[in-house]
């Protein structure tokens, strides 16, 4: 494959770091993370080495579901401060080349949207056909979203007598995108926010997004494809980052069926979900069969790659014996499950705190064909709040010194969990901040990873998940051992005979032999990356060679 780099792809390659504000830093000593705290850690985000933040929502909110429910898209939750603070943040974030994309949440809004309050105000009311009305509840779709809070999408509303469409809580009446006045005023909340310096967005549950439109008003992905080509107009290489949990059949058409006009980057939840049961089962087979699934993305689109992220980690494409195995390994108490469906714990919790397999598991998120995102935290292992209720216990506050260091206030927004802190991982040269910074730094120094043709290998070992990774006549082979026993993986790298490997996470070479198999030793969750050098010349094919 060869790469053609420009500056309108850099999502290409970058590095995304999600965070809440909320829970990030306190400015202003009030018990709450704001844009001023945010902003004061700007050089440690860039020190870190990530080159674009995600912002959870920071608009206006009841706050009944963490932000995700807005009654304002165009402004700033006054607890985290004001325009002029967000302003401010985007010109430091700017000056320290990163990027900022924000969550897009506009398949619902709170109940307390003054667009709502006027749509329930009249079956006559302008805004009556800004949501989605109905005389009788339709049947439910096979699944509720939350079934811990609620039995159904339709609430009836005493006021008009017709019930409303919620997909998620019942405070979340959905808006109806296909109304093309809603449309205008979506493709206006994004202009607003773009003036202002972000680079794109995260869109929240895309199907649930389009799924009101009609197919015999309008196709409902016309929609998708006119909001990248509004945000192509103003602004070259701004990205649309889409949460669709689909599997790979359903979810090619996202990007636009081969035009790459839709959403420029989408999770890839299937690869996620087979990458715990290949960490459960310490066996590589379920992640590498979803690898060679995975259909390539169009030219100008991007699979974006996790582990763990804000919502429960969400094991719904396996079946329920596979859900088990997870479970039992990885959160076997019921207190750490959620909906039946998932787990609501962080990474390093789940590996009990072994470091070794923690770094594994990161060397791998970062090997893995797409571009890598973190939740915030996860490089220094901070934990989880299980007293929380649902999806908050993933969601607690940044720890910054051994006292804390989130607030000067005596109790936070939220409990804050003993444990791993920056000031001591910054201290430590082994410490899972200083490994993540080195697999950022490797990652952005091996283009091939982003940008190459990528095949998964037969490491001859079902615990080792190896690949490489080609581009512009370069190589990158990673390799990864999921259990905790030494082994040794045999590769196959015909065409690469007497070439040298180069390991770029410890110092050391392997030279490729004549006949191509190379064995590789690994220590217990061992990882490597190596990056394939030309075969060495020795005098005599030298002396040859020049006559």
């Amino acid at each position: 494959m060869r790469m053609t780099y420009t500056s309108d792809l850099w999502w290409k390659n970058a590095v995304v770091y999600c965070l809440d504000v909320e829970t990030f830093k306190d400015g202003n000593g009030d018990g709450i993370g704001d844009f001023r705290g945010l902003t004061q850690e700007i050089d440690y985000l860039a020190g870190l080495g990530i080159t674009c933040l995600w912002l959870m929502p920071f608009y206006p909110t009841p706050n009944k579901d963490d932000g995700y429910d807005v009654t304002d898209f165009y402004s700033v939750d006054p607890r985290l401060g004001t325009l002029g603070d967000f302003v401010e943040f985007m010109r430091t974030a700017h000056d320290r080349g990163l990027r900022v994309i924000a969550d897009l949440v506009v398949n619902h809004t709170s109940d307390q949207h003054p667009w709502f309050v006027e749509s329930r105000s009249g079956r006559d009311s302008p805004r009556r056909d800004w949501y989605v009305w109905s005389d009788t509840p339709e049947p439910n779709p096979k699944e509720v979203v939350f079934p811990d809070k609620e039995d159904s999408v339709w609430e009836h509303d005493p006021h008009t007598g017709q019930y409303y469409l919620h997909t998620f809580y019942r405070h979340q009446p959905d808006l109806n995108v296909a109304n093309p006045e809603v449309r205008d005023e979506i493709a206006r909340v994004l202009g607003f926010w773009m003036e202002l310096g972000l680079s794109g967005f995260r869109v929240d549950a895309v199907p649930f997004l389009i799924e009101n439109v009609s197919p015999e008003l309008a196709d409902p992905h016309d929609f998708l494809a006119e909001l990248r080509a509004f945000m192509t107009r103003r602004k070259g290489g701004s990205v649309l980052l889409g949460e669709v949990n689909l599997e790979y059949d359903q979810l090619l058409e996202y990007f636009g069926d081969g035009l790459g006009d839709q959403l420029t980057m989408c999770f890839d939840f299937v690869a996620m979900q087979r990458a715990w049961l290949s960490l459960a089962r310490r066996d590589a087979g379920p992640l590498a069969s979803a690898l060679r699934e995975r259909p390539e993305p169009p030219k100008d689109c991007q699979w974006a790659m996790f582990l763990r992220n804000h919502d429960e980690l969400t094991l719904d494409k396996l079946t329920e014996d596979e859900r088990q195995e997870i479970f039992a390994a990885f959160g076997p108490d019921k207190d750490m499950q959620i909906f039946g469906r998932g787990l609501r714990r962080r990474l390093p919790p789940m590996f009990g705190g072994d470091e070794r397999r923690i770094k594994m598991a990161y060397s791998l998120l970062f090997s893995l064909p797409g571009t890598p995102v973190l939740f915030y935290g996860e490089e220094i292992g901070l934990g989880e709040d299980l007293s929380a209720e649902g999806r908050m216990a993933v969601r607690t506050p940044m720890r910054w010194s051994a006292e804390g260091g989130f607030t000067q206030a005596e109790r936070p927004v939220r409990a804050m969990p003993d444990g791993p802190n920056v000031a001591d991982h910054r201290r430590d040269n082994d410490s899972l901040l200083r490994w993540i910074q080195l697999l950022i730094e490797r990652y952005r120094e091996s283009l091939e990873l982003a940008w190459g043709d990528h095949t998964v290998l037969d490491a001859g070992d079902p615990a080792v998940l190896a690949h490489r990774c080609d581009a512009d006549g370069a190589t990158i082979v990673a390799v990864h051992n999921l259990d905790d026993r030494e082994c040794e993986a045999e590769l196959d790298l015909t065409g690469l005979e007497r070439c040298v490997l180069t390991d770029l996470l410890v110092d050391g070479t392997v030279k490729v032999p004549g006949s191509g198999r190379v064995r590789l030793p690994l220590d217990p969750y061992g990882c490597r990356w190596l990056r394939v050098s030309a075969p060495e010349v020795s005098p005599e094919d030298a002396s040859v060679k020049a006559q």
